[in-house]
């Protein structure tokens, strides 16, 4: 399942019813690497280089319609996402600017739920202030991303089915999807952790499900002005 926007629930008639490792580094060649490299060696995380910006600001695609310049997949191709620090470093050693592509959904790597960066403010004080423990968060100049358990399309049905309405900027990115990792360079600006991938006591990183922060980022998403339609990380 590749991201999917928000839905209104209808009635049947179409009628509304830490260090360099963990992506904290300076954003140098070095510090990509190295970062990607830890992704794949600690996390197991499947990643891949993206495309680069080109010397005008613009996406590197080609594409002056792209939606999300800077921050996904061209070649390789997604599939080629890996977790093994050999084929990760020598990526980057070829590509060293090149900005780090999380594979979400992929041999147990992490889903994710995006926002606009405006509603992510609102969103972490709500989910604290009702005892929800997050994963990790992390932020572009204009999105917010928060991994999740790994989660299938029936769990996802059902959970937005519950919803009265899921705006079109809340993005879920599951198998076939991805996010940006930081410390990536993207069009928009740098990729930066809100809360690390700090492991708990059993060296494992906690990734809250779905369902515990659904209905708390659907109301961000409702109450975000201007929220919008666009993928743009």
């Amino acid at each position: 399942m590749r991201e999917i926007l928000g839905m209104r629930r209808t009635n049947g008639k179409g009628e509304s019813g830490g260090k360099d490792d963990n992506g904290s580094g300076h954003g140098d060649d070095r510090a990509l690497r190295d970062a990607a490299s830890g992704y794949a060696r600690r996390w197991g995380w499947p990643v891949l280089p993206g495309v680069e910006r080109g010397a005008d600001g613009r996406c590197g695609c080609g594409k002056a319609t792209c939606v999300v310049p800077g921050a996904h997949p061209l070649d390789p191709e997604l599939l080629a996402a890996s977790s093994d620090p050999r084929m990760v470093r020598w990526w980057w050693t070829v590509r060293p600017t090149a900005p780090i592509i999380l594979a979400t959904g992929t041999d147990g790597a992490p889903c994710a739920l995006s926002l606009p960066a405006a509603a992510a403010p609102w969103a972490q004080a709500e989910l604290a202030s009702r005892g929800v423990r997050t994963g990790p968060v992390l932020v572009t100049p204009t999105r917010a991303c928060w991994l999740v358990a790994p989660y299938d399309p029936a769990e996802l049905g059902e959970l937005l089915y519950a919803q009265d309405l899921v705006p079109g900027s809340l993005r879920f990115h599951s198998a076939g999807g991805y996010v940006p990792l930081p410390p990536s360079e993207l069009a928009a600006g740098r990729a930066a952790w809100l809360h690390g991938p700090w492991p708990g006591r059993d060296g494992r990183i906690r990734l809250p499900r779905t369902a515990a922060l659904l209905d708390v980022l659907v109301e961000a998403a409702i109450r975000t002005p201007g929220g919008g339609s666009r993928l743009a990380h």
